[in-house]
């Protein structure tokens, strides 16, 4: 309500406050949303490691925005050591709950052979899952990983999507 200004007067600080009696509670949305504040310095002075901290705890819960920012946080090494494994760890449990964000970003992981072995069959299933939901990064990866792939390895990666789906993104 105060971090978006809804009804009331937008005030970062106030919002701040609401979400930490929210997160010690133990509450994944106040978690997320007190790490989301730390990290972008609003009502509060940004600290990566504070939104490290709340997000984790989000993250636990299974809050799918928290385990897509730490995938984010390990990948780029913002706040804590870099770790690309990690962070195909937590885009894949994003991933498993259906986040497109999460689906681009290990299309790019497996394109790059970041955290996992270079394998342009499964950075296409990951991007045309992707851009099955909708996201724009999505269609442009798998349009250029199929500029790079046989026919035969698309029509394998074309068939993982489709199985990937069909479990509900589960052990892909």
């Amino acid at each position: 309500m105060y971090a978006q200004g809804k009804g009331v007067t937008k005030d970062d600080r106030k919002a701040v406050k609401l979400y930490r009696q929210s997160a010690e509670q133990g509450y994944a949305n106040g978690q997320h949303n007190l790490g989301a504040m730390y990290q972008a310095g609003l009502g509060v002075t940004q600290d990566d490691r504070q939104a490290f901290k709340w997000w984790r705890l989000a993250a636990e819960q299974g809050f799918v925005q928290s385990q897509y920012g730490l995938g984010w946080m390990y990948e780029t090494g913002t706040g804590i050591t870099k770790d690309d494994r990690e962070a195909v760890r937590m885009y894949l449990l994003a991933a498993e709950q259906g986040f497109a964000d999460a689906h681009t970003n290990l299309a790019k992981m497996y394109a790059l052979g970041r955290g996992v072995a270079q394998d342009s069959v499964y950075a296409h299933m990951w991007a045309n899952i992707a851009a099955s939901l909708g996201h724009p990064r999505g269609k442009q990866n798998k349009d250029f990983l199929e500029g790079l792939m046989t026919p035969a390895d698309i029509t394998k990666a074309e068939s993982l999507a489709r199985e990937c789906v069909r479990k509900n993104y589960k052990d892909c």
